[in-house]
């Protein structure tokens, strides 16, 4: 009797399973042939190899749409597509941009709409793929500004040849009169500078006069260029490096260097961030449906497993394989860490951090 209930059950529900799935399948399915017609999806974000190299090529292969992947700093990004709007052409489908771009420029002029809306495929709507039981958006209307990444930062790298670990246990080390003109750090007053965020973590945690003493006493290095910090750091110009992050001395060290990364410092809180990017949707896209399919699958197991495992960064999806992650980047229960994508710090703490900053750095 159990059985036959079973069963009578099993039938009753599933045409209502079957007309779930099919009401998804058969939007995606149209959205995909209207994308095809399209020919191409318009993306803005950082340089970047990993899509260059392996996203880019892998969805066009799975899809057959084109990526026009425009790359360069948001600043000078930004101050294009501001031109274009102005002349009334929209050029450009979906951002992957940092905090400071996404948080003070894209949402206060309005260059964004609702990213949540475009959702469609189960593997990015399911609350059971993602570790806070939901996709997670950032914008106060939890709507815009979708997360996938949640991962913890290293403070610092050294080059292992020069600098042992042991000689940065503390924040106090770092202001050691050894270390003068032995660190380097990203600009923290370029615009549309990621450097920013990292220069502006010491000086929220620390306070301004530990921030004067660390970049202007120790006469800390600052370019604008990462790549320029690694060879410094690998040849031992500037053995201790404020900005620099694994990816770029992954090459490095398989030819023998020494670049490590620092995570645990006596007297400062890990950041955890959401870097590589945040993924927005530009209003007025050109190609909507494009925009669309890559935003369902860039936000997929597929192509954030490939950004994890190829920049050493932690996702918010629980089906991504993290064993190949150095544990240390991913966000451990019961420890504090410092929140960069905190709504608290996002609407007032960082522009007050930034003012801090600004009077910090006073005639430098």
């Amino acid at each position: 009797m159990k059985t036959i209930l079973a069963l009578l059950m099993s039938i009753m529900c599933a045409p209502v399973a079957f007309t779930q799935s099919a009401d998804w399948q058969k939007q995606w399915n149209e959205t995909l042939a209207a994308a095809k017609k399209e020919g191409k999806v318009v993306v803005v974000g950082s340089p970047d190899p990993v899509m260059r190299n392996e996203i880019i090529p892998r969805f066009t292969k799975q899809f057959g749409i084109q990526v026009d992947y425009l790359a360069g700093r948001s600043s000078q990004t930004i101050g294009r597509i501001r031109m274009e709007r102005a002349s009334g052409l929209h050029s450009v489908d979906v951002f992957m941009s940092g905090a400071g771009t996404t948080f003070y420029t894209l949402l206060p002029e309005k260059m964004i709409d609702p990213v949540k809306l475009l959702l469609i495929t189960p593997e990015v709507t399911d609350p059971a793929k993602w570790k806070r039981g939901k996709p997670w958006f950032a914008d106060a209307e939890e709507q815009s500004v979708l997360v996938l990444f949640s991962s913890v930062e290293s403070l610092l790298m050294i080059n292992a040849a020069h600098v042992k670990p042991e000689d940065i246990r503390s924040v106090k080390d770092l202001i050691d009169p050894k270390w003068k003109e032995k660190i380097s750090a990203e600009d923290p007053k370029a615009e549309g500078n990621t450097g920013a965020g990292m220069a502006l973590h010491w000086l929220n945690e620390l306070g301004p006069d530990y921030f004067r003493k660390l970049y202007i006493d120790q006469k800390t290095a600052v370019s604008k260029d990462r790549r320029q910090m690694i060879d410094w750091l690998a040849h031992g110009k500037h053995p201790i490096c404020l900005s620099c992050k694994i990816e770029g001395a992954t090459e490095l060290n398989k030819d023998g260097y020494r670049l490590v990364e620092v995570f645990d410092i006596e007297g400062i809180r890990n950041r955890v961030t959401a870097s590589p990017f945040l993924l927005t949707y530009a209003n007025n896209a050109p190609h909507p449906n494009a925009a669309r399919v890559f935003i369902n699958w860039i936000a997929g197991k597929e192509a954030l497993e490939i950004y994890s495992r190829e920049n050493g960064t932690a996702t918010l999806r629980t089906d991504v394989d993290e064993s190949f992650l150095d544990p240390r980047v991913i966000p451990r229960p019961g420890v504090s860490y410092f929140e960069a994508i905190d709504a608290t710090w996002i609407a007032t703490g960082r522009l007050e951090a930034a003012q801090k900053m600004q009077e910090a750095m006073k005639g430098r």
